[in-house]
Formats: structure tokens, sequence, C-alpha cells
């Protein structure tokens, strides 16, 4: 096992309602199900790095309520460094989640303490993060400290994967400093500044092309049951394609992602490899209902992995 992930992001509460369908504006639906899961994108990617076997540091910021003491014994369970996470007197922060039978989900999330993790959360940190094999960081927590955090990096020499979510516009002095960003497809329209949707393999290339031009060094385009493309500083371009699964609850896969790819990269596996493994670690989190309790171990890997392989081989 490589060095330690350093995960500087979210941690919420999911609150996760199961529908029929999605509802469009002014709409009512009824719900068939409620439950409350551990969740954030940064806890989540923690814990599916933690799962996979690797030594992971969270910093972050809890509230001083129950959500709060939950989501920390969630993270400790997983085995996962807290004593970067610290408390505010504010409420924790929350994501209001609605899924359908297909496994897609509306969110909103409600930032709460995490609001409040700050640059100087990062200097109080800072040999930890120095130590690291690699930083995770994505857009649930202020820019500024977003900021700070790949400015460390790049002087450090520390990769730094960036998971650009919620999607936004970002400044290009924050774009260069980052090693890996790993946008879905929403996100990427709306960093290259056109309408989101849904893109064509086609455009799959233009897209990557146009978001290493603002100098971030490698991007990993998210396509959900598509796979990912994969578009390398060393010229690289490779489509990935996603394992078939039976998607129940599609909350984290990104997060699932990664943390798997984060795991690989501290362990010497190159990057489309680590691409597919991360693909099979997402693709295994879409079978399981919430965030940080759908994120497999590495043997639970293993055996996604074998058995495809075994298919294979029957036909």
């Amino acid at each position: 096992m490589g060095k330690h992930i350093v995960v500087v992001g979210s941690i919420n509460l999911d609150l996760v309602a199961a529908t029929p369908h999605i509802p469009i504006v002014g709409e009512t639906v009824a719900g068939t199900s409620f439950r409350t899961f551990p969740g954030g994108k940064g806890a989540n990617q923690a814990v599916a790095a933690a799962r996979l076997g690797a030594s992971v540091c969270m910093i972050g910021k809890l509230g001083a309520d129950s959500f709060g003491t939950e989501l920390r014994n969630s993270l400790i369970a997983a085995n996962v460094d807290t004593d970067g996470v610290k408390v505010v007197p504010e409420s924790s922060g929350v994501a209001l989640i609605t899924t359908d039978p297909a496994g897609q989900n509306a969110i909103t999330v409600v930032a709460g303490a995490n609001a409040y993790l700050s640059p100087a959360d990062l200097d109080a940190n800072l040999d930890l993060i120095r130590d690291a094999g690699m930083l995770l960081t994505q857009l649930e927590t202020p820019l500024e400290t977003i900021e700070h955090l790949a400015e460390i990096a790049s002087e450090h020499g520390i990769p730094l994967m960036l998971d650009p979510a919620p999607a936004r516009a970002l400044p290009p002095s924050l774009l260069k400093l980052i090693d890996w960003l790993t946008p879905n497809e929403t996100e990427t329209c709306i960093l290259i500044d056109q309408p989101p949707g849904e893109l064509s393999l086609a455009s799959l290339e233009k897209a990557a092309e146009t978001l290493l031009a603002t100098g971030c060094r490698n991007v990993i385009l998210k396509l959900g049951h598509k796979g990912c493309y994969v578009a390398l500083s060393d010229g690289t371009r490779r489509l990935v394609p996603a394992y078939p699964v039976k998607a129940v609850d599609s909350t984290a896969a990104g997060d699932a992602f990664n943390g798997a790819f984060a795991v690989a990269q501290i362990n010497g596996m190159e990057p489309v490899e680590a691409a597919s493994w991360a693909s099979a670690v997402a693709a295994l989190s879409v079978t399981r209902a919430g965030a940080q309790a759908s994120m497999p171990t590495a043997m639970e890997v293993d055996v996604f992995l074998d058995d495809i392989r075994s298919a294979k081989v029957g036909r």
C-alpha cells in the first residue's frame, strides 16, 4: 500500500426519499420509502478509499448536533482518520435526495458546517497534507479553501484530484493547478460553457481537449452507464467502458470512482487501468442503496471482476 490519502471536503447526512419518478417543478409525488445515510462528497470519497484498504485522513467540519456525532462515528467505523474533522456551532451539512426505480437521482445540498472549512484549517493540518500521496477535494466547501489546497499541493508536488461538483465555472488559476479533473457530463458542459446535456461519444474528445487547454494536467470524464473518457497530458485518449449492472441507487457512484482511482494511483496502477478498476468499484456501488453504505471492499471488487472474467470465458 502506498502513502496515505487526504480528503478535504464535505460531510453530510443524506435524507433519501424513493419515489416512482423524480418530480418536476410544482409536482408532488408520493414517496415509497425514506432512509438516512452518512454522505457528503468528501466523506463518501474518504470512505470509498478506506474500504478499499487505503490509509485515509479526512479534513472537514461537522455541526454541534446529533447528525455530527453520527457522521463522525460513520467515518471512524470505516477506518477514516478524523483528527482533522472539527466541530463548529452550526448544523451539520445535509443532502436532500430523491431517487427513482432506475437509480437516477436529484440532490439538494445544504452546506451547514461545511461552509466553515477555511484555509486556516488546511494550515493547521499542513504536516498531514504535505505527507499525502494524493489529495482529493470537491466543490461542497468554500472555493477559497479549495484554491488554497491547490496552492499547497502545487508547492509540495502532491497530486490533486478535483471533483467539480456541484457544477460551476472555475477560475483558470485553480484549473491549472489540478492534476486530475473528474467532471460528469453536466459538470463538463458547465466547465466548457455549453448548455448541460448528455455528451455524444463524438464530442468527448473535443470536451476533454477544451478542459486540458485550461491547464489541468489530466481529465477523466465520468459518463455513467457509458463508462469514462480518459484524456492524459501524455496524449493518451481512451474511452473506458462501464461494467453492466442493474442500478439501484447512483447517488455516490462518482465518489466511489474518485476514491478508487486515488487508491489505484497510490498503488502504482497505470491511469487507464486505474480508471477501469475504479469503474468496477463505481458499478458495484450503484447496485446498493445509500452513499457510504454502498462502497465495496477490495475483496468484493476482486470477486466482481473474477465473475465477469469467468462469464466471458464461458461464452
